[in-house]
């Protein structure tokens, strides 16, 4: 049970990325506003993002290190390993993103760039935990 509990969490923190990045331009004004985003949704996503990304960094390690204890080469091997490397990667560039926002002194990058970043992580993260949502959710990951 508490393995569909977490996998629906996945699946559920992936759709509200997912589908909050693109539905955003169609309600946000920036133009007024003098922001790229909405700032005060982005922030709760924020958080849910970085409990997504914390889930899916545990769950892939301790899935890789399964499948890497059978040994040999096998189709679900190449899946955990993507999915672990796939949420290492996108944990990296959300957590110093995310901090990045949180530090207005930092300035090592222009905003363009940070927007760049942004859309990326989106899209890479809404994919990667939607994968490993529906795949623990049937228990045939995590």
């Amino acid at each position: 049970m508490a393995r569909q509990i977490i996998g629906v969490i996945l699946i559920a923190i992936a759709a509200i990325v997912g589908i909050h990045t693109i539905v955003e331009p169609l309600y946000f004004d920036s133009a007024t506003t003098g922001s790229g985003y909405n700032e005060s949704v982005w922030a709760i996503i924020n958080v849910l993002s970085a409990i997504g990304c914390i889930m899916g960094v545990v769950i892939g390690f301790l899935r890789k290190r399964a499948v890497d204890a059978e040994g040999g080469i096998t189709w679900d091997r190449l899946a955990a390993s993507a999915l672990f490397y796939g949420f290492a990667f996108t944990a990296f560039i959300f957590f110093w993103s995310w901090f990045n926002l949180l530090s207005p002194n930092f300035t090592a990058i222009g905003g363009d760039a940070a927007n760049v970043i942004w859309i990326l992580y989106d899209a890479l993260f809404t994919i990667l935990a939607a994968s490993m949502g529906v795949r623990v959710f049937k228990g045939t990951g995590g």
